[in-house]
């Protein structure tokens, strides 16, 4: 009727109100931000290649900081599952990982960011420092890598005792290797497959190259396929991350963490060992160890420094490293070698020099790392890489598949021990450097 207004009844509060914010009133939003941000640090920390008890540690760190009452997780190598609790109410969440390559530098910035993190913080700041860390891109470009991987190669190649000219060869074959599997896990391919096809591609050309420099030089110069330089080409393909992190979690008593990496890494030493075998039944491959004359200490000494130096630069390098990292990790790689190697060749057992000497590297990585400068685990783990017995592992291979069961064994039982000089090493350094390590649950 005109001119005569009607007043609407008042409108419940809860009738405007969309359904997603009613339902957003029943859910603890600060907590599940906390819980979320707090997953993502641990994902990207795995996803780097450190060892789960530093997951853990990281992740306990950030979800104090956000004020967090309790937290707890279980990191494995491809999946994390962490409940967060505050007051009586809780959140728990599961994430995977599928990413086993190697970030130093990522590793290094994460871990700096779990050092210096305020008394208290907010989920959007912790968001905000992983963006920028996460958006750092790879280091050096592809060729680079490829190029460090060939150097490191060919350091081994001459601590095993090849000639020059197989040094040479040696390098391209690994720059190739690596430039293929680098290609290959950019698209996501099988990890194991990656590895197979690399080092198929590594010791192909290897093999090519070595049968072209005998052609070059004639049939009297005496070239051949020997094993110093073919196992060295595909030494770039090496997990020494999973094998020493897997060690770290076994001695912590971290055993489906550390028997997983240790399983991982083995596999992938099979990959590549398939590879490796079957390329060299397309042709004739000697075994018998080189005797390598120095002369004096001085030129022993200097034959195994320098390839000991640039062989741990190479794989630092390799892994994303900075170069102060790489170069602090090659001093201390050059040192525990050369000092392993003399040892040896003055009559000590081949395990007590492999412990000692990784021994001496983890307590001068926890030396060099002091105040948060590194993560020691980038410092002693290519350190190491240079003690690993490749080619006693690739001759143990050949006896088994020729049938040579006793040669066979005596080869795994010699590089088992070998590797298991490596953890006793780098576990004892632990213990004695990392009260925190030594002393935790």
């Amino acid at each position: 009727m005109a001119g005569v207004s009607q007043e609407r009844e008042p409108v419940e509060e809860t009738q405007v109100r969309s359904v997603d914010e009613i339902e957003e009133s029943f859910e603890p939003v600060t907590l599940i931000e906390q819980s979320r941000v707090t997953l993502r640090v641990g994902r990207m920390m795995l996803a780097s290649g450190t060892a789960s008890y530093r997951v853990k540690q990281a992740m306990a760190a950030v979800s104090g900081a956000l004020g967090v009452h309790s937290h707890t997780n279980h990191v494995s190598l491809t999946e994390i599952s962490a409940t967060s609790h505050r007051g009586r109410i809780f959140r728990t969440e599961v994430t995977e990982n599928r990413s086993f390559a190697v970030n130093v530098d990522r590793l290094a910035h994460l871990d700096r960011l779990r050092r210096t993190l305020p008394e208290r913080t907010t989920p959007a700041e912790v968001h905000r420092a992983l963006d920028e860390i996460e958006g750092r891109g790879a280091l050096y470009p592809g060729i680079v890598n490829g190029a460090v991987a060939g150097v490191a190669c060919a350091a081994f190649a001459v601590l095993n005792g090849a000639v020059p000219w197989e040094v040479l060869v040696v390098f391209l074959a690994a720059l190739l290797g690596q430039t293929t599997r680098r290609l290959l896990a950019h698209r996501r391919f099988n990890g194991f497959g990656v590895t197979m096809v690399a080092a198929a591609v590594a010791t192909g050309p290897y093999a090519a190259g070595v049968a072209l420099a005998g052609a070059i030089a004639g049939d009297g110069a005496g070239v051949t396929l020997h094993a110093a330089g073919y196992i060295s080409s595909v030494l770039f393909l090496l997990p020494g991350f999973a094998l020493v992190t897997g060690a770290l979690d076994m001695a912590k008593n971290d055993l489906q963490s550390g028997i997983q990496r240790i399983a991982y890494g083995t596999m992938i030493v099979l990959a590549a060992g398939v590879s490796v075998w079957a390329v060299s039944q397309l042709t004739v491959l000697e075994t018998a160890p080189r005797s390598v004359e120095h002369g004096s200490l001085a030129v022993s000494v200097a034959l195994w420094a320098i390839p000991s130096f640039f062989g741990v630069l190479g794989f630092a390098l390799m892994f994303n490293s900075p170069w102060r990292l790489a170069v602090t990790a090659a001093l201390i790689g050059a040192l525990a070698n050369t000092g392993r190697l003399w040892a040896i060749d003055g009559g000590a057992e081949t395990q007590i020099a492999t412990a000692l000497a990784c021994l001496l590297v983890g307590c001068l990585a926890a030396w060099m790392a002091r105040g948060g400068r590194f993560p020691v685990i980038t410092l002693s783990v290519p350190a190491v890489l240079v003690m690993i017995p490749g080619v006693p592992a690739h001759e143990a291979l050949v006896n088994l598949n020729s049938g040579d069961y006793a040669a066979a064994t005596a080869g795994i039982l010699e590089v088992s021990l070998v590797m298991l000089s490596i953890m006793v090493g780098l576990v004892g350094a632990k213990l004695v450097t990392d009260r925190e390590w030594a002393f935790g649950a």
